[in-house]
């Protein structure tokens, strides 16, 4: 439940559409549901202008399942499934028809990302580049993300520094972004060259891709931190998820 539903809510008790108890009846599991082994948190669309995700490690298939029911009985919307195993994605969509997942179709060994009953259309060019394919599971992850959030975010893929005319061949979207996610592992420049290009938010995620050194994206988190490029926010390794979140909350008033 977030802040539009609330005031429909208040003005079908005002207009005599609602009554008392059915009102009362749908604030009840405000500000969350108890499940036993979880306690879902239906309140924080209201708190935060984001609702709760499911993180799947940790959780089984049932629990999975289980938790986005409960979401979605409640009202929430939209609804995110992150980090899922091909057995936890199975058993969640069972439970609830009509996800969207990334990737569309099972990849062996592949951690996917599914959202059910997407915000409504947000405005706001939000442009996801990253520097190769290896970085696509962090790219998958942050578009499913967006698009659940609202947005209609466009890929610009294998864009690293190695072959920078790659990149300087879309200079003009990167003009015309209201915000940028740079995805990138190895030594992480990527976010730094496209801090320097665009004047939109610069959203930089370091990736585990890469060689020794790199240290499974320790290296590149750290040379985002130390970008000379002013201004640029830096999520954790690997989280597309979070860098969507700060999308969100950095256009929530630029864009409303």
């Amino acid at each position: 439940m977030d802040d539009l539903d609330v005031r429909r809510l208040i003005d079908e008790i005002r207009s005599g559409a609602l009554s008392s108890d059915d009102a009362a009846a749908a604030l009840r599991k405000l500000p969350f549901a108890e499940l036993g082994f979880a306690k879902v948190d239906h309140h924080r669309p209201l708190r935060q202008g984001i609702p709760e995700a499911v993180y799947a490690p940790g959780k089984t298939a049932e629990q999975c399942a289980a938790i986005v029911a409960e979401l979605l009985s409640g009202g929430s919307g939209p609804v995110l499934l992150t980090r899922a195993t091909e057995a936890q994605a199975q058993a969640a969509a069972a439970a609830s028809p009509g996800a969207e997942r990334l990737p569309a179709q099972p990849v062996e060994n592949r951690l996917v990302t599914l959202s059910w009953r997407a915000a409504r259309s947000r405005p706001g060019r939000v442009l996801v580049c990253s520097a190769g394919t290896a970085d696509q599971p962090v790219v998958d992850e942050c578009m499913i993300t967006l698009r659940a959030y609202g947005f209609r975010p466009e890929s610009l893929g294998d864009c690293g520094v190695a072959g920078v005319h790659r990149l300087l061949a879309s200079y003009e979207d990167l003009l015309e972004a209201d915000a940028v996610v740079v995805i990138a592992g190895m030594e992480g420049a990527l976010a730094s060259l496209v801090g320097g290009l665009t004047p939109a938010p610069v959203i930089a995620v370091p990736t585990s891709a890469g060689y020794g050194a790199a240290l499974e994206g320790v290296t590149a988190l750290l040379a985002m931190h130390a970008s000379c490029a002013a201004g640029i926010t830096v999520v954790g390794i690997d989280n597309g998820y979070g860098a969507a979140s700060a999308v969100a909350r950095t256009l929530r008033r630029a864009t409303a």
